[in-house]
């Protein structure tokens, strides 16, 4: 998977490549999707959410450039590999779930694979997570409308920020960097994630035909 999907597609931060090798993929999907989990590829693992294919993860990592003993709030844990992979670049990681049967799925597989500088927080993810903030990089795992205000002021100075914005069911995948009070915003690559639902994202699910 890190060769002939993650190197081979331009991914060349070592650290992200390593820890990449290192987090489990198959123990973060269903036991019948366990056969396709190094695939380069997003699988459905309940609950109309999807675990997001390695390369897609590798990029947002990258571009986080997660550095140890960094704060970072991701938004949308599903079943909990992004927060893995953060987790064993040394970051303290802060995990939003909306939805409590996966996040409490998601606490337990965490938990027993060892990764306890993870939080699992159930709530909505759009709003952040205001008691561990700032934080150096935000990473946000479905397409919202626009960036919620709440990631804004919770973003550090120099903090990064990585978010599909676009409509339900395509987005492009931004990093922003903030500068003070100015952002930087680069586009990265055409993306299609579930939706991001709560007070500052969209008002209600409404699924895409494919989902990534």
């Amino acid at each position: 998977m890190v060769e002939g999907q993650l190197r081979a597609r331009g991914i060349r931060d070592r650290r992200v490549l390593e820890a990449m090798a290192t987090v489990p993929r198959h123990e973060f999907v269903p036991i019948d999707q366990a056969a396709a989990a190094y695939e380069d590829r997003a699988l459905p693992i309940g609950e109309w959410e999807t675990i997001s294919q390695p390369f897609i993860v590798a990029l947002m990592t990258e571009a986080a450039a997660v550095n140890p003993g960094d704060r970072v709030l991701e938004i949308g844990t599903g079943l909990g590999y992004q927060s893995a992979v953060l987790a064993a670049l040394d970051a303290r990681v802060y995990t939003v779930e909306r939805n409590a049967s996966l996040a409490e799925e998601a606490r337990r597989k965490l938990a027993r694979l060892g990764y306890g500088s993870v939080e699992v927080i159930t709530g909505d993810g759009t709003e952040g997570y205001a008691v561990a903030a700032p934080y150096e990089a935000i990473l946000v795992t479905a397409g919202s409308p626009r960036v919620p205000q709440a990631l804004i002021d919770q973003l550090a100075g120099g903090g990064r920020l990585v978010i599909p914005i676009g409509g339900r069911e395509m987005q492009q995948l931004h990093l922003f960097v903030r500068r003070g009070e100015d952002f930087s915003d680069k586009t990265l690559e055409a993306v299609q994630f579930v939706p991001l639902v709560g007070k500052q994202g969209w008002p209600q699910a409404r699924w895409p035909r494919f989902f990534g």
